[in-house]
């Protein structure tokens, strides 16, 4: 317990990271699934096999995988660019950038999909509906795809999230302080690896029930008045 209470200030900060990490992949994910949802219900082919070559690359590449190669790699490949241009002599990709640049790539390849699908989903007469009235785009997104879409996204947005803040572990193999690694170098340092792993773990369980309560929440908001798909 003494351990755990001296080395309290050191997890803290590594939830912090993990928290911060977390939020800030999870924007990028959204932003790159929303365009990979327009790409690929675009009729534009080149658009759309832009968006199917995105999801395929990312299905097929392990997610340590990219978080090595763009750390180890990125740097390289972002200072010869420099020097080949004369923009720039040096430039650092620090660990949290490059976290949050692998795992929003990574996330939004999963919520293009889930965007696409709640898309898909929304009944075409109801758009028809809005255009018939005189409604513009900008009023038919925000009365009529908007809501739909979120409602119908909610579902795998939640399990995306979830498994997002999951695999933010992954930043710990290039050093970023999170949880896990801070969790890690305290139990190395006690030798009580243990202890602090049970700990980190417990931290991640937090982080997922709460997420799950409150995107439920938001999920019975956006649900308010359906029943059975139809609305009221």
């Amino acid at each position: 317990m003494d351990n755990i209470v001296a080395y309290a200030p050191f997890l803290l900060k590594g939830i912090l990271v993990t928290i911060s990490l977390s939020i800030c992949s999870i924007v990028v994910a959204v932003f790159l699934g929303l365009a990979g949802a327009m790409a690929s219900v675009s009729k534009s082919r080149t658009a759309n096999r832009v968006a199917s070559s995105y999801s395929t690359i990312v299905r097929g590449i392990p997610d340590l995988v990219f978080m090595l190669l763009l750390y180890n790699g990125g740097q390289v490949a972002l200072n010869s660019l420099g020097s080949a241009t004369g923009l720039w002599s040096y430039a650092e990709l620090n660990q949290f950038v490059s976290g949050v640049i692998v795992i929003g790539f990574i996330f939004g390849a999963y919520m293009s999909e889930t965007f696409r699908g709640a898309y898909m989903a929304i009944p075409g007469g109801m758009i028809e509906a809005g255009i018939s009235v005189g409604m513009n785009r900008r009023v038919l997104f925000r009365h009529i795809i908007w809501p739909q879409l979120v409602r119908y996204a909610l579902p795998g947005f939640t399990n995306n999230w979830l498994s997002l803040m999951k695999t933010t572990a992954l930043v710990s193999v290039i050093g970023l302080e999170d949880i896990v690694y801070n969790g890690f170098a305290a139990g190395r340092a006690t030798r009580e690896p243990f202890t602090f792993m049970l700990i980190a773990l417990g931290v991640y369980l937090l982080l997922t029930i709460v997420s799950d309560v409150a995107l439920r929440v938001l999920e019975r908001r956006y649900t308010r008045g359906v029943t059975r798909g139809v609305w009221r």
